[in-house]
């Protein structure tokens, strides 16, 4: 419905955002070399640094687009392309520095980009404000308006309206509805946007109203009307949307897929399963979980001795997991409890007070630090550091009769921390809400999406009351 004008607003983002940048790169010249404000020792020659400011201006725009930050997300607010904007710009500048090792321009001035950066952020935030405001001024005042027909006055119909309603800043108004089952005034509308007639009604309409696009929203046994409807808006040059009358099954981002020649909806969009994005999660699993068990290589050690000294037994706990596919694997974990006969733990959930756990063991799972370990299991392929927590065959064999949609967790490989982790959802805490929170992710993954979810499991601390 807006993708040709959203595709308009997505190319002018980003020419403006290229530009900006040039600009910001001139102010940041002046503010540091020229000014007199900031102290400098023997600069290069401004023509050293444009260069890497059109390099910083193309990684930039890439990577907006990589993350798709030039996408329309309508319910996102300002705070979000706020948090976008700085997400995006420090990469580039880590990415930038990463080009000048590698080319050794070792004199261009940290400082001096340092500055580029935060002049950067906050010049592209201050005008995707006001361009944002702007716009939004514009359409609720009429400037631009799309007027639309609604085929269809029932259930789907109604919903569609009520959504549209809440988006005055889209353009876009209703000009009433055709249905050959209600009347005026007796579906609960508003009544400035009546029941104008039939469904069979609809040449006549369109050559007595100024209509943009007619959408259908009819119920399945109406579907036979569709290709005259169609043929009519066609030959009235009026563009033409379909709702599928089976809609609440759809994900939040439906996308028509080609099978042999033949269209198909996918009924679950996945961005991990575009090739691209696979290997830049797998690429950064592995090199974060090579990072993690060198950096933590000592503690490992030390847990380790702890485990051993602290009860007889193995160190290093295995316990069957469902992941990627639905196919299982062998976690691994520090064991925290004593050695107990083969399989007993596989239908037992942890308990606070739980007998089995050691001293040590205790607080090893209070910490997170049992589930160090888990980084093997990521090097080797069998989990990612952010996903759905893998559950035993037991508990998944249980929960798919019980919790709807539970099973779509496994289309991408399960994480050591995850949305719902990340939420404060661990331990002794609602299924339900977890699964919503890994179908989000699932749905709405993003390489930004995965570095927010780290840190915040970061900031919000390993120690979890919820965890034992």
């Amino acid at each position: 419905m807006v993708r040709q004008s959203q595709s308009f607003l997505s190319q002018l983002y980003a020419l403006t955002d290229f530009v900006f940048i040039q600009l910001v790169f001139l102010f940041s010249w002046w503010l540091k070399f020229k000014s007199g404000l900031i102290p400098y020792e023997n600069p290069l020659p401004i023509e050293n640094y444009a260069l890497w400011s059109v390099v910083y201006g193309g990684i930039a725009i890439l990577l907006s687009y990589f993350v798709n930050f030039y996408t329309p997300k309508r319910k996102k607010g300002f705070s979000y392309e706020l948090f976008t904007i700085i997400q995006v710009y420090t990469i580039s500048l880590l990415i930038l520095l990463s080009f000048l090792f590698i080319f050794k321009e070792l004199d261009i001035s940290r400082s001096y980009l340092l500055l580029f950066l935060v002049n950067n952020m906050l010049v592209i935030s201050f005008y995707r404000y006001m361009m944002k405001t702007t716009l939004k001024k514009l359409r609720e005042k009429g400037y631009n308006k799309q007027f639309v027909l609604i085929l269809g006055a029932g259930s789907v119909g109604k919903h569609f309206y009520s959504n549209l309603i809440q988006h005055p800043d889209l353009g876009y108004e209703v000009v009433g509805f055709l249905d050959d089952f209600l009347v005026k005034h007796e579906s609960g509308f508003d009544t400035f946007k009546p029941i104008l007639g039939k469904v069979d009604e609809l040449e006549d309409i369109l050559q007595k109203l100024l209509i943009d696009e007619v959408i259908i929203a009819l119920p399945l046994n109406a579907h036979r009307k569709y290709g005259r409807i169609i043929g009519i808006c066609e030959k009235a040059g009026v563009k033409t949307l379909i709702i599928p009358d089976y809609f609440d099954f759809l994900p939040s981002r439906p996308y028509f897929d080609n099978f042999a020649g033949i269209p198909l909806i996918n009924v679950r969009d996945i961005p991990l399963d575009e090739f691209r994005n696979r290997f830049l999660k797998r690429a950064f699993d592995i090199i974060f979980s090579l990072a993690a068990i060198f950096i933590t290589s000592p503690l490992l050690i030390l847990i380790a001795i702890g485990v051993k000294l602290t009860s007889p037994g193995q160190i290093i706990f295995k316990q069957e997991r469902v992941g990627l596919n639905r196919r299982t694997f062998m976690m691994y974990k520090f064991r925290s409890m004593r050695v107990q006969a083969e399989n007993s733990s596989d239908k037992q959930w942890t308990t606070a007070d739980d007998p089995r756990k050691t001293k040590f063991g205790s607080f090893l799972r209070k910490t997170s630090l049992d589930e160090l370990p888990q980084f093997f299991n990521v090097l080797f392929g069998h989990m990612s550091v952010v996903g759905p927590r893998p559950e035993r065959p037991y508990f998944v064999e249980q929960f798919k009769e019980e919790i709807p949609k539970y099973m779509v967790k496994h289309h991408i490989r399960p994480g050591i921390t995850g949305w719902a982790q990340a939420s404060g959802l661990r331990g002794d805490t609602s299924i339900e809400d977890r699964i919503k929170h890994d179908i989000f992710y699932i749905e709405n993954w993003s390489f930004l999406f995965d570095i927010k979810i780290i840190w915040r499991t970061i900031i919000n601390g390993f120690v979890n009351k919820n965890a034992y």
